[in-house]
């Protein structure tokens, strides 16, 4: 019979179970003299005045996650240690419905302690007991987020619309999993009812209270029908595989999910119509910009409107570029940067290709790298607006870190299929002189590989005669060593100044 009698403060009370579990083990209470209980937590109105958040000072103290030290009156050792993997386990396992979660917590914290082999034993009844238990709660977690769905509730003018959903989870999950829904739908005002527990978020903070019923969350809304719309035209009757759906999607949730109601009418059907999308005919995917379709050259020649309109011959080679897809890099860019400057200007700058900002915005140099040119001219007392800048080469070529694009230096042969293009902007801009930035805009404009930092600060001469002045890409000052980047800076602008000539020409 038991002698030590536990009641917690509620149904997820680790702070007060890993209390009395501490006592109990610095006592040497063993499991089978220890009867726990929880009743469950008290009640008030959630969708009354919200009381105020606990502030720090009045939450429970933090969980030690490797070690369980007894009061000083106990008689067991002064320091017990239990695997950090058995802290976690216990948050997890606490969530589960079983009223016999705590029983099972305090006879494995016992055995740990007495039996140091059972942290080497993932065999043993009451490990794989507890495992199970804690793989339920986790899966209940999931299927909470998601399966539960809104429904607004208008609450009068100037007000935020509330919006409920209904879930019956399989265990005591609420706490756990709101603030998951907190950062998923922050600038929302919802409430989430279960038969146990409810919870509410104002935009400001949480606040938990008594279960409810279903008929307390709102009928279905004219939102919802366009839901049903929108799933019934995305179900693919070729990819349907009901056993595996039903794993996922277990009946036992289909009753709170509206879109439920259209499974078993779309599977009925789905062997005929997968038989229809085989018979119909092919169709053309959409493409967001229409392939080119004649010759670069012959495309200037048709759209421009006359032979001596320079303006009008760059925006129809801007289109054209749009439309290129005589290399891969154009295919998966947002657009094309063409550049931007005054028909005429004595000087063109040159860099290598756009950047994501770039690539992003459809502009030339408005990256980190082109803020950085905006400093350097500023400083050489030029005016951006007297330069024509461009790039080698017109699409953004990247490489995917998550989410992150990454630049990635454009092939010899992408360089090349662009030069047609850099070339057509230099007949029609006409420049005296150059800048080329970087190894791949001095390559393209001299027809051969050249060293950049040899050749830096030095003009060139291209078959047609105009000069070009080497120099650095500004993105190599960024990749500089923080303590050397005034000096590199420095002497970079000294490059740019020996193209001053050219400027004042203007």
């Amino acid at each position: 019979m038991a002698t030590h009698r536990i009641t917690l403060a509620g149904e997820i009370d680790w702070p007060g179970f890993r209390r009395e579990a501490r006592a109990l083990l610095a006592a040497l209470v063993p499991p089978q003299d220890v009867e726990w209980h929880a009743p469950a937590g008290a009640a008030h109105d959630l969708f009354g005045a919200a009381e105020a958040a606990p502030s720090p000072a009045d939450s429970p103290e933090p969980v030690a996650p490797a070690t369980a030290s007894p009061p000083a009156h106990g008689h067991a050792d002064s320091h017990l240690v239990v695997p950090p993997a058995f802290i976690r386990l216990c948050e997890t396992v606490i969530l589960h419905i079983d009223p016999g979660r705590f029983a099972l917590l305090y006879r494995l914290l016992w055995r740990l302690v007495h039996e140091p082999g059972l942290r080497h034993d993932p065999l043993d009844a009451d490990r794989v007991q507890a495992q199970h238990m804690a793989q339920s709660v986790r899966r209940d977690l999931h299927k909470m987020k998601a399966f539960v769905r809104f429904r607004p509730i208008e609450r009068g003018e100037g007000q935020l619309p509330l919006h409920v959903a209904w879930f019956e989870p399989d265990h005591h999950i609420v706490e756990a999993v709101a603030p998951f829904f907190v950062r998923r739908f922050t600038q929302m005002h919802w409430a989430i009812l279960t038969p146990e527990r409810s919870v509410r978020w104002d935009g400001e903070a949480l606040d938990f209270g008594p279960g409810a019923e279903r008929a307390d969350a709102p009928p279905a809304d004219a939102g919802e029908a366009l839901w049903l719309t929108y799933y019934r035209h995305i179900f693919n009757p070729a990819r349907l595989k009901l056993d595996m759906m039903r794993k996922e999607m277990p009946r036992k949730y289909w009753h709170n999910l509206p879109e439920a109601t259209l499974i078993s009418p779309l599977a009925s059907e789905a062997m005929a119509r997968s038989g229809r999308m085989v018979d119909a005919a092919p169709t053309l995917p959409a493409r967001r910009i229409a392939p080119l379709t004649f010759q670069p050259s012959e495309e200037v020649a048709m759209t421009r409107p006359l032979p001596d309109d320079p303006k009008a011959a760059l925006a129809a080679l801007k289109k054209a570029t749009d439309r290129c897809r005589e290399c891969p890099i154009g295919e998966h860019a947002t657009q094309s940067v063409f550049g931007e400057g005054p028909v005429g200007a004595a000087l063109m700058v040159v860099g290598e290709q756009p950047g994501d900002q770039e690539d992003l915005r459809g502009r030339p140099f408005v990256g980190p790298a082109g803020r950085l040119f905006d400093q350097a001219i500023a400083e050489l007392g030029w005016s951006r607006e007297r330069i024509y800048v461009s790039n080698a080469v017109k699409h953004f070529k990247f490489e995917l870190r998550g989410k992150r694009r990454i630049h990635k230096t454009p092939a010899q042969q992408e360089a090349a299929a662009c030069l047609h293009w850099l070339e057509s902007e230099i007949a029609l801009v006409d420049p005296s002189a150059l800048v080329a930035l970087g190894a791949t805009a001095a390559r393209q404009l001299m027809g051969t590989a050249v060293a950049v930092t040899r050749e830096r600060g030095r003009w060139l001469e291209r078959s047609d005669g105009r000069k070009v002045l080497i120099t650095l890409h500004p993105s190599a000052l960024l990749r500089v060593e923080p303590g050397d980047k005034a000096a590199a800076y420095a002497a970079w602008v000294a490059d740019l100044r020996k193209a001053a000539a050219h400027f004042a020409a203007l």
